[in-house]
């Protein structure tokens, strides 16, 4: 900006300037010093609307900012959302795989042991006429002799 640099101009002036002896106080040459605050006056307007301009930029760049980030973090949320969803339904697939895999070892369980019992029933039955025939087969054996 150049109304910085007519400025550092001033500072400059002020401290290059003759002191009056025995005080704080510069000597210095009017005109110049009326000439460089006119040409800061007439600068004054055209660098102040650049401000405004740098500073309505900014502010948009911030509220585009803003907005980005708020979408990143509805997108996250809504990822984190779905990830649990997700996560809660494996949790009840494996809940349900657990419940399924009880279901199915009770029913093998159960059919071994009907599958056990009617095996026992039929060899039970078997034995009982095979005692017979031996029963049967030894009386004859005896009538024989």
């Amino acid at each position: 900006m150049e109304i910085f640099t007519l400025l550092e101009n001033l500072e400059e002036s002020i401290e290059n300037s003759k002191k009056v002896p025995f005080t704080n106080k510069v000597m210095i040459e009017q005109d110049e010093f009326l000439d460089v605050i006119k040409e800061i006056r007439l600068k004054l307007p055209e660098d102040l609307k650049q401000a405004k301009w740098v500073r309505e930029e900014r502010e948009r760049i911030l509220e585009e900012a803003k907005k980005e980030a708020d979408d990143v973090v509805k997108e996250a949320e809504n990822r984190i959302i779905s990830m649990i969803d997700e996560h809660e339904i494996t949790k009840k697939a494996y809940e349900q795989k657990n419940q399924i895999m009880e279901a199915a070892n009770e029913n093998s369980r159960q059919i071994t042991q009907g599958a056990k019992e009617y095996a026992d029933n039929i060899l039970a039955d078997l034995e009982k006429r095979l005692e017979k025939v031996l029963k049967e087969i030894s009386q004859d054996r005896k009538e024989l002799k």
